[in-house]
């Protein structure tokens, strides 16, 4: 090839990145197949406003937590738990007697989105439907094969399975019983479309591994998301522009100048932290990234093993904009693991309520926030410190699931620290240790040297071990990059409305 057609090659190969149909041919079969079934898709502007379509139209009676296409257009942030759309994103705002802090801390719950109650589906519809309505991925022809550390793959079951094709889960052993159960309740044949690769959260190589061996089988599609700039985009324009819409609400109640200090996100696949992208080029938010202390890479080039699920992978993503990241922060999994079972246990919630004050509304809520989200909620106690924030400096951050994907979890937990027994005062204890005394140690204002050293970690994954041509792994350091990135939203939303169209017979 040449070096004009090696780097098109890996923009809309391995980035996903194409602007054109690729192959009319496969384009065709998707039409034909969604004809058949009777599937729209959704494009990025809609799911970013709900409101510019007819919910009752495009959803009906759908079954929120069924495998059913329309669906699609719930994959967005303005869902209740019920699968009814709502005005506002589902947010609540932490009060000083949690936080410890007067900075207000937004937190908007992803348990809401259909199917997988995660937000990973929006990332998983953004990979797949740019690759179906470009006709580079073909329903009659291709497996989807999604490597993830849980939500993702689970995600993109259950947008493979209502977008007429056939998913395979890629995911390491150690993930929490409840993704497996999940997974073998979705998956089209569970023996063979679900795989299992060594070790826990921080195994990525191993599912790279596993992957590369599938795509030797042309009818095998990867859509990695740690590479998939659908992945990026997606929350870019999706999951920013609702954050946004949230800061706005909760500012208006406020009845004050209230600013956005900063956003704050773990960075399992970079996807939910290019949110941060927007809400920096709309209010000056700071972008915080942050990792599981037992897996310090950002923080200290280190390696490791660890319980937040989710986040961590001991890699750095293609995806993440790291020059355009301000703070690097760790949390610990002891934590995550021990507020797991103080905000959900009885004994945990009892003392909450009776001993620090916690409304009603608030403890409703705690069962919402899954291991990333209490390490999301920690975090931003930490940067609220660091930054010296007050009362006018909002931060806001996401609740990416909920704790229902962890009770397997929290029982290991109780055995194994509390005797089997918990008890008030190891809530005392838990909150006191984790919400208590919460410091800045384990974080880094990043300087520039600070930013190019985490980006040049990724040279070894990308380059050296997937192939990424150097040039386009080297232009990632610019803003102009990312910034050139945008045009594709726009160009895919024509794909996807020229798509539906064909599928019309229109």
């Amino acid at each position: 090839m040449t070096d004009t057609a090696t780097h098109r090659h890996a923009l809309e190969n391995q980035f996903g990145l194409a602007d054109r149909i690729v192959d009319e041919a496969a384009l065709a079969n998707s039409v034909a197949r969604f004809r058949e079934r009777g599937i729209t898709l959704p494009t990025f502007a809609q799911l970013a406003d709900p409101s510019s379509f007819d919910h009752a139209a495009q959803v009906g009676d759908a079954d929120p937590q069924g495998q059913d296409a329309r669906n699609l257009w719930r994959n967005h942030w303005y869902n209740d738990l019920a699968g009814g759309r709502v005005d506002v994103p589902d947010h609540v705002v932490l009060p000083t007697e949690l936080t410890g802090v007067a900075c207000p801390i937004i937190v908007v719950f992803g348990d809401r989105f259909p199917m997988i109650t995660a937000h990973k589906v929006l990332a998983a519809y953004a990979c797949l439907a740019p690759r179906v309505v470009t006709g580079q991925f073909d329903p009659t022809h291709h497996r989807a094969i999604w490597p993830s550390t849980g939500n993702y793959a689970r995600g993109g079951i259950a947008i493979s399975r209502i977008m007429a094709s056939r998913g395979v889960a890629i995911l390491p052993e150690g993930m929490s019983q409840e993704r497996f159960d999940w997974l073998n309740r979705w998956c089209e044949d569970p023996e063979n479309d679900i795989i299992r690769t060594h070790g826990t959260e921080s195994n990525v190589k191993e599912i790279y591994d596993a992957c590369n061996e599938l795509a030797k089988d042309p009818g095998n599609f990867v859509l990695n998301q740690f590479s998939e700039f659908g992945n990026h985009l997606g929350h870019y324009e999706v999951t920013g522009r609702a954050l946004g819409h949230v800061f706005e609400t909760v500012r208006a109640a406020a009845g004050r100048d209230l600013g956005l200090a900063a956003f704050v996100s773990a960075t399992g696949s970079a996807g939910t932290i290019a949110a941060g992208d927007r809400l920096k080029d709309e209010y000056g938010a700071k972008i915080v990234a942050v990792e599981a202390l037992e897996c310090p890479t950002m923080l200290e080039n280190g390696y490791g093993e660890h319980n937040i699920q989710g986040i961590g992978d001991k890699h750095i993503p293609l995806i993440h904009n790291v020059m355009n990241t301000d703070v690097v922060c760790a949390i610990s999994d002891v934590a995550t693991d021990e507020l797991d079972v103080l905000f959900n246990a009885a004994e945990g919630r009892e003392y909450l309520s009776r001993s620090k004050g916690i409304g009603d509304e608030l403890l409703a809520n705690l069962p919402h926030f899954g291991f990333s989200s209490i390490c999301n909620m920690l975090a931003a106690i930490k940067t609220a410190k660091l930054l010296d924030l007050g009362p006018d400096d909002a931060i806001i951050t996401v609740a990416t699931d909920g704790g229902d994907l962890y009770p397997s979890e929290r029982a290991k937990t109780i055995t194994t620290r509390y005797r089997g027994e918990y008890s008030h005062t190891d809530a005392a204890e838990a909150f006191g240790q984790h919400l208590g005394h919460v410091t800045t140690e384990h974080m880094i204002d990043m300087t520039e040297a600070d930013r190019r050293r985490v980006f040049q970690l990724g040279y070894y994954t990308w380059v050296e071990q997937q192939g990424t041509p150097f040039p386009l792994f080297e232009e990632r350091r610019d803003q102009a990059f990312w910034r050139g990135l945008r045009r594709y939203v726009g160009v895919w939303d024509d794909l996807i409305t020229d798509f539906n169209a064909r599928v019309a017979g229109s």
